[in-house]
């Protein structure tokens, strides 16, 4: 137990410097300005997604409605009849008006899938069609998915009241848990999708799991600090709402990013605890399963390097892969799968140490053995490492008066 707990602490004391160097808070800062100016076009899209089928006739603020009223602190009942007008100014405009806006809510959804990728460490982001495709997805598909959702709740209700009060509690119960599980549903949506890299839908899931907790607890002693604390009230007066709702937008992207590095780092979860090696030692390890699964025909990807023992982060993996993609010794093949592209036997470890970018290892800072990796090869590099330590201090263990006065009378 006492090794598991400080497995687990590791784990988010690890998370926590991963955000950071993401640079999440300045992303969510990023993404509370652009939503500031999407957010009427998002709704203004959701609301004509909604019109344009019968059965959802004023479904669209009805769930407007809804989120305000579980999804953001009391702060935004102001901020609420302030978004109606504006969405119902923007009803007038033209087509060249319409357009504009959804062209805003891409540009959000742009930066959203920026942010998401930056954590994912993903070197081929979308282009052309299949990121229209994905934001139109997300702009048409999702205030649809809504509409079906709510619909379903209202008809219970009235199933409800048709059959009397005690008909249907199970499904009542079920209705007053329904922001939690549309939080679970939209947040592993989000996870699964936008970043263009491969997420399992059980990270995705647990990931959202618990940005949606954490998210309703935000909630709470949000609106529990503005109601104890009101110093905005007394200095911005009736402007306090803004600052405030601005603050929460702010709060709920730190959250969201946050969930967005546990599910990025619940693939390769082990490899915080895992023995800090040299970068050298690591890309002669990567190496060596290259060389491997080439003998049978294979390809390689970061997880085959993972189940081989090395459990490398995500940003060691292209940092070493980099490297050898400049040396020609690898190539990608497609997606995240890549070969070796050189032969082996004509490449030797002396041209590889020659254009390394890492500092050759000392054979003191060494571990004797590499645990839980079967190499046969370390023993033989480490050796050579301390006779080649012991060769540069014989030829260089002279004092530096005398290399300098050498030559001189």
């Amino acid at each position: 137990m006492p090794q598991r707990l400080q497995d687990i602490v590791e784990f988010w004391r690890f998370l926590v410097l991963r955000f950071f160097a993401d640079r999440g808070a300045q992303s969510a800062a990023a993404l509370t300005y652009t939503t500031l100016f999407a957010v009427v076009p998002t709704m203004t899209v959701t609301f004509a997604m909604l019109s344009a089928i019968p059965a959802f006739q004023g479904v669209g603020l009805d769930i407007q409605h809804f989120i305000f009223r579980n999804f953001v602190p009391s702060t935004g009942e102001t901020v609420q009849e302030y978004l109606s007008a504006f969405v119902v100014q923007a009803r007038q405009l033209t087509w060249v008006g319409v357009l504009l806006l959804a062209a805003t809510a891409f540009m959000m959804l742009v930066t959203i899938e920026k942010a998401f990728n930056t954590i994912w460490r993903v070197r081929q982001v979308r282009r052309g069609v299949s990121s229209f495709l994905l934001y139109w997805a997300i702009l048409s598909l999702g205030p649809l998915l809504l509409g079906a959702g709510f619909a379903a709740s209202t008809y219970i209700t009235s199933l409800s009241l048709l059959s009397g009060p005690n008909a249907l509690i199970g499904a009542k119960t079920l209705l007053g848990y329904m922001p939690l599980v549309s939080s679970v549903a939209a947040f592993t949506l989000i996870y699964a999708s936008v970043p263009n890299a491969r997420v399992p839908l059980k990270h995705a899931f647990l990931g959202a799991l618990f940005t949606s907790v954490l998210f309703e607890a935000a909630k709470t002693l949000f609106g529990l600090y503005v109601s104890l604390f009101p110093g905005y009230q007394l200095i911005y007066g009736a402007f306090a709402t803004v600052p405030l709702f601005l603050l929460w937008i702010y709060l709920s992207w730190l959250i969201v990013l946050f969930g967005a590095e546990l599910v990025c780092n619940l693939g390769t979860s082990p490899h915080w605890r895992r023995q800090a090696l040299p970068r050298l030692v690591v890309a002669l390890g990567i190496l060596r399963v290259f060389h491997v699964r080439q003998q049978k025909g294979l390809s390689v990807r970061h997880l085959d390097v993972q189940r081989a023992g090395w459990l490398l982060p995500d940003e060691e993996w292209r940092e070493v892969l980099d490297f050898l993609e400049s040396q020609r010794l690898v190539c990608r093949t497609g997606g995240d799968s890549w070969v070796l592209c050189r032969d082996l036997n004509h490449y030797s470890l002396h041209q590889l140490l020659a254009h390394s970018p890492w500092p050759l290892p000392r054979p003191q800072h060494l571990p004797a053995t590499l645990q839980g990796l079967d190499e046969s090869w370390y023993p033989a590099l480490r050796h050579a490492l301390e006779l080649l330590q012991n060769e540069q201090a014989s030829l260089f263990g002279g004092s530096l008066a005398s290399w300098l006065h050498t030559g001189q009378e």
